[in-house]
């Protein structure tokens, strides 16, 4: 039961975070780093990549390559998108470096029990 249900709290708010990603990706473009083209496009990516891995970790699909791929994803957005903000001043942005890490360590312990 357990794991189920911590598959469960993993994947249904990582879906629901790319499905935000798709609703506001015109707002949420400005966090896309300056040095990577492209804007919107990468924020409509993430949100795909986002609701894949959610839907690989609910239906047991791959779901070890998906939490991988899940985990590095999270430590990039803390590293290169909310590190930056916390950096140059934004206190809040400290939340988000620490929910992307958070994740991304439930996402590797996921990933070390799965067996694909």
């Amino acid at each position: 039961m357990y794991p189920t249900v911590g598959r469960l709290l993993l994947a249904i708010p990582i879906a629901i975070f790319g499905a935000f990603h798709m609703m506001n990706a015109v707002e949420m473009k400005s966090m896309v780093p300056a040095a990577l083209p492209g804007g919107v496009f990468w924020v409509y990516l993430s949100g795909v990549a986002l609701i894949a891995a959610a839907l690989a970790i609910i239906l047991q699909k791959m779901a070890k390559l998906a939490a991988i791929l899940l985990a590095v994803m999270l430590i990039l957005f803390a590293v290169l998108v909310h590190m930056p903000k916390f950096l140059g001043g934004d206190q809040l942005a400290m939340g988000s470096v620490l929910k992307d890490l958070a994740i991304a360590g439930g996402a590797l312990i996921l990933a070390s029990t799965e067996k694909n």
